[in-house]
């Protein structure tokens, strides 16, 4: 069997298998999200007490709430294959103009944190790994473990009083301020609302990236190839980031490929502390006022932008490695 071919094959099967993980997704998100208490016309009516049974009953046929269950079902999954997710209860608009208004701020929110966790946490990973059992290793390692641990709420709510109550630096929530004019006023007034909540997820988020980092160019650098390396005089610091930390990036790539899944989720709790127009706190609200197409909407995205980073990431593997391949 020629490698081509075996690509081919295993290209295959995983986009097949992500296919039915996304009906699987599809399937258990509508039917949880539709079997759980609540009524919707309760939130679009602002409370049904005060209409007539007729008007309810017309309000019901036109959202499509009137239908069972497996009806409901059918015709979501035909109109999710056409591109459409149907309309929000709560907005009166399309759940893709909804959501698309929702995805610039959290990938903003989300894309400059992955940056800065990477760009720092290598960096800490590889310092720690070069000094093992060293006073910077127990403290890199001591503040990883802190900053997994925190709960986010609690970070978040303490950096505004910190930096928000106590010393008035930067905004406690929104994206933008309402008197701001000007590109650069403008541009000004965007770093400073982005401040907080890209700090508190940066700072949970750190220990992760570090420790991961920090574990693998530990075991490269007991390698054969590192060992070979300094025997031959290279300078400390290309036998770090040219050989050691070159070879120990699968586990980063991994985490990269995990993260970038979840980007366009947000970070639900920190969005709602500060109060970011972002998809979390669109989910949030969403949920709260039993806005379905919108819940469901957010959710199929958020599922298949893991799905597919998850594709992406075994085929990278498969390509640059064979035996992986072959194995499946």
């Amino acid at each position: 069997m020629s490698a081509e071919y075996d690509f081919k094959s295993f290209l295959l099967i995983k986009v097949v298998r992500s296919f039915v993980m996304v009906f699987i997704i599809l399937t258990i998100g509508f039917l949880l999200i539709h079997l759980a208490p609540g009524d919707p016309i309760e939130f679009i009516l602002g409370g049904a007490g005060f209409y007539t049974p007729e008007f309810i009953a017309s309000v019901r046929e036109r959202f499509g709430l009137d239908k069972p269950i497996h009806e409901k079902f059918v015709i979501y999954v035909l109109n999710f294959l056409r591109g459409e997710l149907g309309y929000s209860y709560v907005f009166g608009l399309p759940v893709v103009e909804v959501i698309a208004a929702r995805v610039p701020p959290t990938l903003l929110l989300m894309g400059t944190q992955l940056v800065l966790v990477i760009v720092v946490g290598s960096l800490l990973g590889i310092l720690a790994a070069s000094r093992p059992h060293s006073k910077l290793d127990y403290l890199v390692s001591s503040l990883s473990v802190a900053g997994i641990s925190m709960p986010i709420f609690w970070l978040g709510l303490l950096l505004i009083f910190l930096f928000s109550v106590s010393l008035g630096l930067f905004p406690a929530q929104g994206m933008t301020s309402l008197r701001v004019t000007g590109w650069w006023e403008g541009f000004l007034d965007l770093l400073s609302h982005l401040f907080l909540p890209t700090l508190t997820l940066f700072l949970i988020n750190l220990g992760l990236v570090t420790r991961t980092v920090r574990t693998s160019m530990l075991e490269a650098l007991r390698s054969e190839f590192v060992v070979a390396a300094r025997a031959k005089g290279l300078p400390e610091r290309r036998v770090l980031f040219r050989h050691a930390f070159r070879n120990s990036l699968t586990p980063l790539i991994t985490l990269i490929g995990l993260q970038l899944g979840w980007l366009l989720s947000g970070a639900v709790i920190v969005e709602t502390v500060f109060a970011w127009p972002g998809m979390g706190r669109l989910l949030f609200t969403s949920i709260g006022s039993r806005d379905y197409p919108v819940v469901m909407g957010i959710f199929l995205l958020v599922s298949t932008a893991v799905v597919v980073s998850n594709l992406i990431t075994e085929l990278l593997y498969a390509y640059v490695d064979p035996r992986i391949r072959r194995a499946k």
